[in-house]
């Protein structure tokens, strides 16, 4: 049997908790020859695979272009995840007393297969792009590698080097589910909305199935930006008040089963009580808008904590939603109260507060009449 051919070189390596790590210098044309580019997609399962953005060509050009200048200086490391089965042999007479021991020098041979690559980039796909299409090969780049086959723990390390980067914070939204390590607590905070959003986009028989715009795909059919959704959801968990905060134990355990059923109640009440405003796109409905799925979701934390309402009554949501229809102007007409057409209201704190406002004193009142 012939032996899988491999790619050496000289790397300094050590350990952090349960991972090795090596540094090493590499020809940037080898990279992708070696690692591969796991793309943000979604299966026929809906599951999410990969992590990367899609390529910026205009940021590989001009990478390229300054590469491809002549005399240049590249100190940026490229992050690799990368197999078990690449092979460390530690050099001997390389031990000194004077030289922190917690890393060894020595060979690192990482094999190179056809069809299945023995690394993953995790940071710098947009570089390794560049450097195998800047017709330069042998300019040597360094390289940070830690051992590790799992997708889980390269979409977390993706997410903490980019988290202080200009990266699409949608795309880290649908990261986030995907996580199940422990991340710092913005994001942690984050983690929930990004969770519930994800199983509402996916799951046949939510009102949004099919209707939300993420990163990694949009149906055809898709109307309504993640963001909205998972801001909405954020504020009813910090809001004391807040119809999902209700369902988080003091110790901060959430009954996400419950969170998701009360979701769905309120929002397949929305969609069977507006249904000639529901799944169009934001400007032909203000329903679909930014601006009324905020107000709305701010009206749901006031509808689905009503006494008797606490597990999510679709009924009972039903019920208050057909109460105040007649006084919405969706998709058109103007809103008498607020003197504004249908689509004069804009994704603006300002209108966001506007109609929030009005359409909780709107339920309250009809509901005071409804009682007297």
């Amino acid at each position: 049997m012939r032996p899988v051919p491999s790619v050496n070189v000289h790397a300094v390596k050590m350990r952090q908790s349960d991972k090795e790590l090596f540094s090493f210098f590499i020809r940037g044309a080898h990279i992708l020859e070696l690692a591969d580019i796991a793309r943000l997609k979604h299966s026929a399962g809906s599951e999410i695979q990969g992590f990367q953005r899609p390529e910026i060509k205009a940021h590989v050009k001009a990478i390229a272009d300054y590469l491809s200048g002549g005399d240049v200086l590249f100190p940026n490391a490229i992050i690799l995840a990368i197999a078990a089965d690449a092979k460390f042999l530690q050099k001997r007479g390389t031990k000194n007393a004077s030289v922190d021991s917690a890393s060894e020098v020595g060979v690192l041979s990482i094999p190179v297969r056809a069809g299945r690559k023995s690394a993953w980039i995790v940071d710098g796909q947009q570089r390794a792009l560049a450097l195998a299409g800047s017709g330069v090969p042998d300019l040597y780049v360094p390289v940070v590698a830690f051992v590790s086959s799992d997708i889980t723990v390269h979409r977390e390390q993706f997410i903490l080097v980019n988290k202080a980067r200009p990266l699409d914070k949608r795309l880290i939204d649908e990261l986030l589910p995907t996580v199940g390590t422990v991340l710092p607590r913005d994001l942690s905070t984050r983690r929930l909305p990004s969770l519930l959003c994800a199983a509402l986009a996916d799951t046949p028989g939510s009102p949004f199935h099919q209707l939300v715009k993420r990163p990694s795909h949009a149906y055809h059919s898709a109307v309504v930006n993640d963001s909205t959704l998972i801001n909405l959801m954020r504020r009813s968990l910090q809001d004391p008040r807040g119809a999902l905060a209700a369902h988080v134990d003091t110790d901060g355990t959430a009954d996400t089963d419950s969170m998701y059923r009360l979701l769905v109640s309120f929002w397949a009440a929305v969609k069977d009580v507006f249904p000639q405003a529901w799944g169009l796109p934001p400007d032909r409905s203000r329903l679909m808008h930014s601006v009324g799925l905020t107000a709305m979701g701010i009206l749901m934390d006031q509808v689905m904590t009503r006494p008797g309402n606490f597990g999510g009554d679709y009924v009972a949501a039903k019920t208050i939603l057909t109460r105040i229809a007649p006084y919405c102007r969706w998709t058109e007409g103007r809103w008498e109260a607020l003197d504004r057409d249908w689509n004069d209201l804009q994704s603006t704190n300002k209108d966001q507060r506007l109609l929030s406002n009005y359409l909780i004193q709107l339920e309250r009142d009809v509901s005071r009449a409804s009682a007297a």
